[in-house]
Protein backbone atom coordinates (compact mmCIF):
# COMPACT_ATOMS: atom_id res chain seq x y z
CA UNK A 1 0.00 0.00 0.00
CA UNK A 2 2.84 2.58 0.52
CA UNK A 3 3.97 2.65 -2.96
CA UNK A 4 0.31 3.74 -4.24
CA UNK A 5 0.84 7.59 -3.68
CA UNK A 6 4.22 6.82 -5.95
CA UNK A 7 2.09 5.63 -8.38
CA UNK A 8 -0.72 8.06 -8.16
CA UNK A 9 2.59 10.76 -8.40
CA UNK A 10 3.57 9.47 -11.65
CA UNK A 11 0.37 9.82 -13.25
CA UNK A 12 1.01 13.53 -12.94
CA UNK A 13 4.13 13.64 -13.75
CA UNK A 14 4.45 11.23 -16.80
CA UNK A 15 1.66 13.11 -18.74
CA UNK A 16 -0.75 15.16 -17.91
CA UNK A 17 -3.70 13.21 -16.97
CA UNK A 18 -6.52 14.79 -15.87
CA UNK A 19 -10.47 14.17 -16.30
CA UNK A 20 -12.19 17.84 -16.45
CA UNK A 21 -9.12 20.03 -16.30
CA UNK A 22 -5.91 20.09 -18.07
CA UNK A 23 -4.31 21.13 -14.73
CA UNK A 24 -2.18 18.74 -12.56
CA UNK A 25 -0.52 18.98 -9.69
CA UNK A 26 3.10 18.36 -10.95
CA UNK A 27 4.24 20.43 -13.45
CA UNK A 28 3.74 18.74 -17.27
CA UNK A 29 6.92 19.41 -19.26
CA UNK A 30 7.48 18.68 -22.65
CA UNK A 31 11.46 18.58 -22.09
CA UNK A 32 13.76 16.38 -22.31
CA UNK A 33 12.47 15.14 -25.65
CA UNK A 34 11.28 17.33 -29.22
CA UNK A 35 7.94 15.85 -29.20
CA UNK A 36 5.02 18.22 -27.89
CA UNK A 37 2.11 16.75 -24.97
CA UNK A 38 -1.16 17.34 -26.19
CA UNK A 39 -2.46 18.57 -23.24
CA UNK A 40 -1.34 22.41 -21.81
CA UNK A 41 -0.42 23.11 -18.50
CA UNK A 42 -3.70 24.65 -17.31
CA UNK A 43 -4.91 27.95 -16.81
CA UNK A 44 -3.06 30.60 -14.08
CA UNK A 45 0.27 28.26 -15.02
CA UNK A 46 3.11 30.31 -16.24
CA UNK A 47 5.73 27.43 -17.11
CA UNK A 48 9.45 28.06 -18.40
CA UNK A 49 11.61 25.36 -19.93
CA UNK A 50 14.63 26.39 -20.91
CA UNK A 51 18.87 23.94 -21.30
CA UNK A 52 22.02 24.40 -23.17
CA UNK A 53 22.81 21.84 -26.15
CA UNK A 54 26.05 21.15 -27.81
CA UNK A 55 26.29 19.15 -31.47
CA UNK A 56 28.94 17.74 -33.70
CA UNK A 57 28.17 18.01 -37.27
CA UNK A 58 30.33 16.13 -39.89
CA UNK A 59 29.66 16.40 -44.04
CA UNK A 60 30.46 13.28 -46.23
CA UNK A 61 29.91 15.16 -49.24
CA UNK A 62 30.62 19.03 -48.57
CA UNK A 63 33.73 17.64 -46.23
CA UNK A 64 32.82 19.55 -43.47
CA UNK A 65 32.85 19.70 -39.50
CA UNK A 66 31.50 21.68 -37.12
CA UNK A 67 30.20 22.49 -33.59
CA UNK A 68 27.07 24.16 -32.06
CA UNK A 69 26.75 25.28 -28.79
CA UNK A 70 23.43 27.26 -27.97
CA UNK A 71 20.42 27.91 -25.54
CA UNK A 72 16.76 27.28 -26.04
CA UNK A 73 13.96 28.02 -23.89
CA UNK A 74 10.09 27.82 -24.31
CA UNK A 75 7.37 29.74 -22.48
CA UNK A 76 3.93 28.36 -21.56
CA UNK A 77 0.73 30.11 -20.20
CA UNK A 78 -2.42 28.67 -20.17
CA UNK A 79 -4.94 30.93 -20.89
CA UNK A 80 -9.06 31.83 -20.86
CA UNK A 81 -9.46 27.63 -21.14
CA UNK A 82 -8.30 24.80 -19.76
CA UNK A 83 -7.64 23.53 -23.21
CA UNK A 84 -6.10 26.46 -24.24
CA UNK A 85 -2.06 27.34 -24.22
CA UNK A 86 0.27 30.21 -25.67
CA UNK A 87 3.29 29.27 -26.53
CA UNK A 88 6.77 30.73 -26.96
CA UNK A 89 9.62 28.70 -28.38
CA UNK A 90 13.27 29.89 -29.14
CA UNK A 91 17.09 28.25 -29.54
CA UNK A 92 19.95 30.14 -30.05
CA UNK A 93 23.28 28.99 -31.58
CA UNK A 94 26.56 29.53 -32.73
CA UNK A 95 28.66 27.43 -35.04
CA UNK A 96 31.73 27.10 -35.91
CA UNK A 97 32.69 24.93 -39.65
CA UNK A 98 35.50 23.90 -40.93
CA UNK A 99 35.60 23.38 -44.81
CA UNK A 100 38.08 20.60 -45.25
CA UNK A 101 38.76 21.28 -48.89
CA UNK A 102 39.54 25.41 -48.88
CA UNK A 103 41.35 25.30 -45.38
CA UNK A 104 38.70 27.53 -44.38
CA UNK A 105 36.57 28.18 -41.45
CA UNK A 106 33.29 30.20 -40.71
CA UNK A 107 31.37 31.49 -37.24
CA UNK A 108 28.05 32.19 -37.78
CA UNK A 109 24.50 32.52 -35.34
CA UNK A 110 21.30 33.48 -34.82
CA UNK A 111 17.77 31.53 -34.08
CA UNK A 112 17.17 28.41 -35.40
CA UNK A 113 13.92 28.19 -33.80
CA UNK A 114 11.93 31.51 -32.91
CA UNK A 115 8.57 30.96 -33.27
CA UNK A 116 4.89 31.82 -31.43
CA UNK A 117 1.61 29.73 -31.20
CA UNK A 118 -1.16 28.73 -29.61
CA UNK A 119 -2.18 24.82 -28.96
CA UNK A 120 -5.89 23.82 -28.33
CA UNK A 121 -6.91 20.77 -27.36
CA UNK A 122 -9.53 19.36 -29.21
CA UNK A 123 -10.37 15.71 -27.95
CA UNK A 124 -9.85 14.20 -24.53
CA UNK A 125 -10.78 10.24 -23.93
CA UNK A 126 -10.30 11.01 -20.31
CA UNK A 127 -12.91 14.14 -20.30
CA UNK A 128 -15.78 11.77 -18.63
CA UNK A 129 -15.03 10.81 -14.91
CA UNK A 130 -16.93 7.97 -14.96
CA UNK A 131 -16.46 6.13 -17.78
CA UNK A 132 -12.79 6.87 -16.91
CA UNK A 133 -12.63 6.02 -12.89
CA UNK A 134 -9.81 3.10 -11.09
CA UNK A 135 -11.36 0.64 -9.84
CA UNK A 136 -10.74 0.38 -6.44
CA UNK A 137 -10.59 -3.19 -6.21
CA UNK A 138 -8.20 -4.12 -8.55
CA UNK A 139 -4.49 -3.15 -8.87
CA UNK A 140 -4.21 -5.09 -12.00
CA UNK A 141 -7.10 -3.84 -13.62
CA UNK A 142 -6.08 0.06 -13.41
CA UNK A 143 -2.47 -1.14 -14.53
CA UNK A 144 -2.75 -3.59 -17.52
CA UNK A 145 -2.64 -2.96 -20.84
CA UNK A 146 -6.19 -2.20 -22.87
CA UNK A 147 -7.23 -1.54 -26.44
CA UNK A 148 -9.05 1.71 -25.22
CA UNK A 149 -5.81 3.21 -23.94
CA UNK A 150 -4.33 3.71 -27.57
CA UNK A 151 -6.92 6.41 -28.09
CA UNK A 152 -5.30 9.28 -28.09
CA UNK A 153 -5.62 13.14 -26.49
CA UNK A 154 -5.76 15.00 -29.94
CA UNK A 155 -4.88 18.93 -29.68
CA UNK A 156 -4.13 21.35 -32.83
CA UNK A 157 -1.59 23.91 -32.79
CA UNK A 158 -1.34 27.38 -35.39
CA UNK A 159 1.81 29.64 -34.97
CA UNK A 160 4.30 31.57 -36.53
CA UNK A 161 7.80 31.61 -37.21
CA UNK A 162 9.88 35.15 -36.83
CA UNK A 163 12.88 35.41 -39.18
CA UNK A 164 14.83 38.76 -37.23
CA UNK A 165 17.61 40.26 -39.72
CA UNK A 166 19.58 38.21 -41.86
CA UNK A 167 19.35 35.00 -40.33
CA UNK A 168 22.25 33.15 -41.85
CA UNK A 169 20.60 29.69 -41.02
CA UNK A 170 17.48 30.29 -43.13
CA UNK A 171 18.98 33.34 -46.09
CA UNK A 172 16.28 32.64 -47.96
CA UNK A 173 12.53 32.98 -46.10
CA UNK A 174 10.56 35.98 -45.41
CA UNK A 175 10.09 37.88 -42.22
CA UNK A 176 7.46 35.81 -41.26
CA UNK A 177 5.86 31.94 -41.65
CA UNK A 178 4.08 29.83 -40.42
CA UNK A 179 3.54 26.15 -38.62
CA UNK A 180 0.64 23.68 -38.17
CA UNK A 181 0.74 20.51 -36.12
CA UNK A 182 -1.41 17.64 -34.71
CA UNK A 183 -0.44 16.18 -31.63
CA UNK A 184 -1.57 13.18 -29.91
CA UNK A 185 -1.15 11.68 -26.47
CA UNK A 186 -1.99 7.58 -25.58
CA UNK A 187 -1.81 6.64 -22.23
CA UNK A 188 -0.79 3.06 -22.54
CA UNK A 189 -0.60 2.33 -18.58
CA UNK A 190 0.10 4.68 -15.72
CA UNK A 191 3.65 3.78 -16.19
CA UNK A 192 3.67 4.54 -20.10
CA UNK A 193 2.92 7.66 -22.34
CA UNK A 194 3.03 7.64 -26.20
CA UNK A 195 3.34 11.10 -28.03
CA UNK A 196 2.84 11.57 -31.92
CA UNK A 197 3.15 15.33 -33.63
CA UNK A 198 3.19 15.91 -37.38
CA UNK A 199 3.92 19.32 -38.00
CA UNK A 200 3.67 21.07 -41.50
CA UNK A 201 6.51 24.34 -41.20
CA UNK A 202 7.70 27.46 -42.29
CA UNK A 203 4.41 27.73 -44.77
CA UNK A 204 4.88 30.31 -47.90
CA UNK A 205 8.56 29.93 -47.82
CA UNK A 206 10.37 28.42 -50.53
CA UNK A 207 11.09 25.60 -48.55
CA UNK A 208 8.59 24.25 -46.69
CA UNK A 209 9.37 21.80 -44.13
CA UNK A 210 7.22 18.16 -42.94
CA UNK A 211 7.93 16.92 -39.95
CA UNK A 212 7.04 14.13 -37.75
CA UNK A 213 8.25 13.24 -34.24
CA UNK A 214 7.00 9.72 -31.76
CA UNK A 215 8.29 9.63 -28.33
CA UNK A 216 8.01 6.69 -26.01
CA UNK A 217 8.57 7.51 -22.66
CA UNK A 218 7.96 5.48 -19.57
CA UNK A 219 8.35 5.62 -15.30
CA UNK A 220 11.14 3.33 -13.05
CA UNK A 221 9.87 2.22 -9.89
CA UNK A 222 10.71 5.18 -8.25
CA UNK A 223 8.07 7.60 -10.18
CA UNK A 224 9.99 10.80 -9.90
CA UNK A 225 12.69 9.03 -12.56
CA UNK A 226 11.61 8.24 -15.98
CA UNK A 227 13.05 7.71 -19.24
CA UNK A 228 12.59 8.49 -23.00
CA UNK A 229 13.33 7.33 -26.43
CA UNK A 230 12.25 9.57 -29.42
CA UNK A 231 12.48 8.98 -33.46
CA UNK A 232 12.01 12.22 -35.59
CA UNK A 233 11.94 12.67 -39.58
CA UNK A 234 12.10 15.82 -41.21
CA UNK A 235 11.88 16.33 -44.95
CA UNK A 236 12.64 19.50 -46.64
CA UNK A 237 14.17 20.57 -50.47
CA UNK A 238 16.62 22.47 -47.99
CA UNK A 239 17.45 19.65 -45.45
CA UNK A 240 16.31 16.26 -44.30
CA UNK A 241 17.20 14.09 -41.51
CA UNK A 242 16.29 11.18 -39.30
CA UNK A 243 16.94 11.28 -35.77
CA UNK A 244 17.10 8.73 -32.44
CA UNK A 245 17.17 10.92 -29.27
CA UNK A 246 17.13 9.22 -25.55
CA UNK A 247 17.09 10.44 -21.94
CA UNK A 248 16.37 11.04 -18.39
CA UNK A 249 13.96 13.39 -16.18
CA UNK A 250 13.96 13.81 -12.31
CA UNK A 251 11.44 15.86 -10.90
CA UNK A 252 13.14 17.88 -7.90
CA UNK A 253 9.77 19.16 -6.45
CA UNK A 254 5.87 19.11 -7.98
CA UNK A 255 7.12 22.49 -9.75
CA UNK A 256 10.62 21.84 -10.87
CA UNK A 257 11.84 18.66 -13.24
CA UNK A 258 15.69 18.42 -14.82
CA UNK A 259 16.34 16.44 -17.50
CA UNK A 260 19.49 15.33 -19.60
CA UNK A 261 19.26 13.53 -23.12
CA UNK A 262 21.75 12.01 -26.12
CA UNK A 263 21.14 11.91 -29.74
CA UNK A 264 21.92 11.26 -33.42
CA UNK A 265 21.44 11.25 -36.99
CA UNK A 266 20.72 8.16 -38.97
CA UNK A 267 23.14 9.74 -41.81
CA UNK A 268 26.34 11.48 -42.60
CA UNK A 269 24.50 14.55 -44.25
CA UNK A 270 25.47 15.48 -41.78
CA UNK A 271 26.24 13.06 -39.25
CA UNK A 272 24.91 14.47 -36.16
CA UNK A 273 25.52 13.88 -32.46
CA UNK A 274 24.15 16.05 -29.63
CA UNK A 275 24.13 16.34 -25.94
CA UNK A 276 20.72 18.69 -24.17
CA UNK A 277 20.48 19.34 -20.54
CA UNK A 278 17.92 21.77 -19.13
CA UNK A 279 15.25 22.37 -16.39
CA UNK A 280 11.48 23.31 -16.15
CA UNK A 281 10.01 25.13 -13.58
CA UNK A 282 6.11 26.26 -13.23
CA UNK A 283 4.63 29.20 -11.70
CA UNK A 284 1.14 27.90 -9.89
CA UNK A 285 -1.80 30.36 -10.25
CA UNK A 286 -4.53 28.01 -10.93
CA UNK A 287 -7.42 28.75 -9.49
CA UNK A 288 -10.15 25.77 -9.81
CA UNK A 289 -13.35 27.04 -10.56
CA UNK A 290 -15.94 25.60 -8.02
CA UNK A 291 -19.60 24.78 -9.41
CA UNK A 292 -22.70 25.23 -7.84
CA UNK A 293 -24.61 22.08 -6.86
CA UNK A 294 -27.86 23.30 -8.83
CA UNK A 295 -25.34 23.18 -12.09
CA UNK A 296 -23.51 20.00 -11.37
CA UNK A 297 -25.07 16.50 -13.18
CA UNK A 298 -26.74 14.32 -11.12
CA UNK A 299 -25.06 10.97 -10.08
CA UNK A 300 -26.80 7.63 -9.23
CA UNK A 301 -30.24 8.86 -9.49
CA UNK A 302 -33.35 6.88 -8.28
CA UNK A 303 -35.17 4.78 -10.84
CA UNK A 304 -38.83 5.25 -11.36
CA UNK A 305 -40.35 2.60 -9.52
CA UNK A 306 -37.04 1.35 -7.67
CA UNK A 307 -38.22 2.01 -4.09
CA UNK A 308 -41.67 -0.39 -4.92
CA UNK A 309 -39.24 -3.22 -6.76
CA UNK A 310 -37.25 -3.00 -3.10
CA UNK A 311 -39.73 -3.27 -0.78
CA UNK A 312 -41.79 -6.19 -2.80
CA UNK A 313 -38.70 -8.50 -2.76
CA UNK A 314 -38.38 -7.46 0.71
CA UNK A 315 -42.24 -8.94 1.29
CA UNK A 316 -41.07 -11.77 -0.53
CA UNK A 317 -38.04 -12.35 1.43
CA UNK A 318 -40.00 -12.51 4.66
CA UNK A 319 -42.48 -14.88 3.14
CA UNK A 320 -39.86 -17.41 2.33
CA UNK A 321 -39.24 -19.93 5.12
Amino acid sequence: MAQLPYKFIFILVSIPFFINAQYTDVINSNRPGIAVSAYSVGTGVVQGEAGFLYERRDHSLLNTNGSRLGGEIALRYGVLFEQLELIYEGTYVKEAITYENFDFEETRSDFTRNRLGIKYLIFDPYKNPEANKPNIYSWRANNKFQLKNLIPAVSLFAGATFNLGDNPFYPEDGTISYRGMIATQSRLSPKQVLITNIAYDRITTDFPELSYAISYSRAFRNPKWSIFVEHQGIKSDRHSDLLLRTGIAHLFSPNFQVDFSLGGSLKDTPMRLFGRTGLSYRLDFHKDKLVPINKQKPKNKIKKGSMKSKKKKNKKDKLDF
